[in-house]
This record gives C-alpha cells, sequence and structure tokens, in this order.
C-alpha cells in the first residue's frame, strides 16, 4: 500500500522536478558543510603548529643558553671579574 503510494506520488513530473532539485539542495548544503568542517579542522592543525614552533624556539634558546654556560665555579668567578657574565 506504501509502495503505491509512493509510486503514485513519484508518477506527477512536479514531484519528480521537485525531488530533482531537493536531491540537488541537498547535496550543495552537505558540500558546504564539509568544506566548513575541514576548514575548521586546517584552522586547528595551523595552530597546533604555530604552538610547537613556539615550543621549539624556547627550546632551542635554552639549549643555546645552556652551551654558554660556565663550566665551573672558577669560570663563572672569572667571568664576573671580567664583567661578561
Amino acid at each position: 500500500m506504501i509502495a503505491g503510494l509512493l509510486t503514485g506520488i513519484a508518477a506527477s513530473p512536479w514531484v519528480r522536478a521537485a525531488l530533482c532539485y531537493g536531491a540537488i539542495v541537498l547535496a550543495v548544503l552537505l558540500f558546504l558543510l564539509s568544506l566548513r568542517r575541514s576548514g575548521e579542522r586546517a584552522g586547528r592543525l595551523a595552530e597546533r603548529l604555530e604552538t610547537t614552533e613556539k615550543a621549539n624556539d624556547v627550546q632551542r634558546r635554552m639549549l643555546e643558553a645552556a652551551a654558554r654556560r660556565p663550566r665551573d665555579r672558577n669560570e663563572l668567578a672569572q667571568r664576573l671579574r671580567d664583567g661578561r657574565f
């Protein structure tokens, strides 16, 4: 009974045209939602990359500072006397 009713509705050219346009609108809507979602994902990845780059820069500066540190107390005292600390 339901199949017969649906067949009768789909037989009308106006209903078929409406279903066709409805399917097109649904496809465009799903495409736009997918595009928005991928844009949000790209934004999050860019933010994560920026945060990682900042952390790596801080770590690199810390390692460079550690490489320039005095090796022992005598070298520290010598730097303090020379004013290079």
